[in-house]
């Protein structure tokens, strides 16, 4: 579906970074940044014009060639890697920043992914989400129709991210803009954690 997608002319997405990511970046070190989810590439070769070493993650190859020649149009290098987000091992203490931007997983894969975020950043590496809530179900707007694809702030700040500390977290109706498919008012949970140097991993 998602080879699909790409494989259209334009980008699916828009070519401009994520509105909240944009906003957050300033709050993530310099050094390699991890992109979850990253389809065509409009955040990776944002987070790289700041001077970010960004590995950019996708199932889909078609989406990570034009984020690449996205990236090379602005004359940006990214890194990129084709998986399976259930399979892909985030290196521990090796990020000083993850995004993760609309990237929706069912319940089952987030819960490990996002423990091994946490365990993913070094002290001081900070983590930015934003997603689609169960109230954008019938929005018409963009995201899954599935709720168990869609997380919660209660969910993200007591189980999903324990161990960050959290600069912003809230749940709210915006405007978002984002190429064909995600356009219009959208209720979005967004997150700001911060790996401090006294968390501890968990297994």
């Amino acid at each position: 579906m998602w080879d699909e997608r790409y494989a259209q002319p334009g980008f699916a997405y828009g070519t401009e970074p994520n509105e909240f990511l944009a906003a957050a970046a300033g709050r993530i070190p310099v050094g390699p940044v991890l992109s979850l989810g990253e389809g065509e590439g409009r955040n990776a070769a944002f987070l790289a014009g700041l001077g970010h070493r960004v590995v950019a993650v996708d199932q889909s190859e078609v989406g990570l060639d034009k984020a690449k020649r996205l990236a090379a149009g602005r004359g940006l290098t990214i890194e990129t890697a084709c998986a399976d987000l259930a399979a892909f091992t985030i290196e521990p203490g090796a990020w000083v920043g993850i995004v993760s931007v609309f990237c929706h997983l069912p319940r089952r894969l987030r819960v490990p992914l996002h423990a091994a975020v946490v365990r993913g950043l070094r002290p001081g590496g900070v983590f930015v989400l934003e997603a689609y809530t169960p109230n954008q179900i019938g929005r018409g707007t963009g995201g899954p129709k599935d709720p168990g694809m869609l997380p919660t702030l209660a969910g993200l700040l007591t189980e999903e991210l324990a161990g960050l500390e959290f600069v912003h977290a809230r749940e709210l109706d915006r405007e978002v803009h984002e190429g064909a498919y995600h356009t219009g008012v959208a209720s979005v949970v967004q997150v700001i954690g911060v790996r401090s140097p006294e968390t501890s991993a968990r297994s």
